[in-house]
């Protein structure tokens, strides 16, 4: 991986921690991330103003990858605060952020492009799966099938479904936009594009509160109680993912910086632990090792 790419990768991770971190605290609902969402659009409006001009430009296949990321955006946001109400942040946050790898290398050789991913990438893709699906146990004779099917971990892994969604949908969108004429440069476009994705995605949040009785009271209750906390998490998101966007344009393949984006995971474990006094035992720090080593051997693949 270039080292512009894991920087970008490192910072953001960071910031997707703090901002997991502040929604578990929250008790966060699909309307609490409208409000995040929305907040977040706000602070990319700047974009829009400098860079409108280029929306002509935007070819109409971008215009479909934008409606379709905007809906796996929204399914991630509901089915993350669904996890977030009834599970542990050290159990779900792995869960969501290891699950995607997955889908997204199985997606990857399915469009023709395994050739890219090399045996040292494929490898520490699988320790990153493995140490994620570890950190849950508590003892090794409790990974089992059944120790997944509650309904915070069905949420989370719904979560990690369509976090490979919409990074797969993303990917093959900024290649088209990176082949366009008349557009701005690599990191305007990606900006441009991340504002657009957000404003999606806040239209579909907005559509499941609004047909949801039990949301649209909790989007009341958003508005007048949890108003700060969710423009920082909405900060904090749109901080977050622009930077990944970037630096998916230094890496020859989108499963690189979904994998390496796990360096947030064992940070993600350690707030658990330590501010929610969530169980540390032992295989749950034997998992953050296996991951380490797996992100290594992705960087250095």
């Amino acid at each position: 991986m270039d080292p512009i790419a894991i920087g970008l990768i490192l910072v953001s991770a960071c910031l997707h921690a703090g901002w997991n971190l502040l929604s578990k605290n929250a008790y966060p609902t699909a309307a609490f991330y409208l409000i995040a969402n929305a907040f977040g659009c706000l602070l990319l409006c700047p974009v829009l103003a400098l860079y409108h001009s280029a929306l002509p430009a935007l070819p109409v296949d971008v215009w479909l990858f934008l409606f379709s990321a905007g809906f796996f955006q929204a399914v991630y946001c509901t089915s993350l605060a669904s996890a977030y109400r009834t599970g542990d942040l050290s159990i779900v946050y792995p869960l969501v952020r290891s699950s995607p790898v997955i889908v997204v290398t199985i997606a990857v050789f399915l469009l023709g492009r395994g050739d890219q991913i090399s045996g040292l990438s494929i490898a520490g893709i699988t320790l990153i799966v493995a140490g994620g699906f570890l950190l849950p146990m508590r003892h090794m004779g409790d990974i089992r099938l059944k120790n997944y099917l509650n309904k915070s971990s069905i949420a989370a892994l719904i979560a990690a479904c369509a976090t490979a969604g919409y990074s797969i949908i993303d990917d093959q969108a900024l290649r088209l936009l990176r082949e366009s004429e008349g557009l701005p440069g690599t990191i305007q476009t990606t900006l441009l594009y991340a504002l657009l994705g957000g404003l999606s995605s806040v239209l579909w949040l907005g559509f499941f509160t609004l047909v949801n009785q039990r949301e649209r009271a909790r989007l009341r209750t958003a508005l007048k109680e949890q108003l700060r906390v969710s423009a920082l998490v909405g900060a904090g998101m749109y901080l977050t993912y622009p930077l990944v966007l970037i630096s998916m344009a230094f890496v020859a393949n989108v499963s690189y910086v979904v994998a390496f984006r796990q360096i947030s995971l064992p940070i993600g474990v350690v707030c658990g632990v330590w501010m929610f006094k969530e169980p540390g035992y032992t295989l749950k720090f034997v998992g953050i090792t296996i991951i380490f080593i797996g992100l290594v051997l992705v960087a250095t693949g």
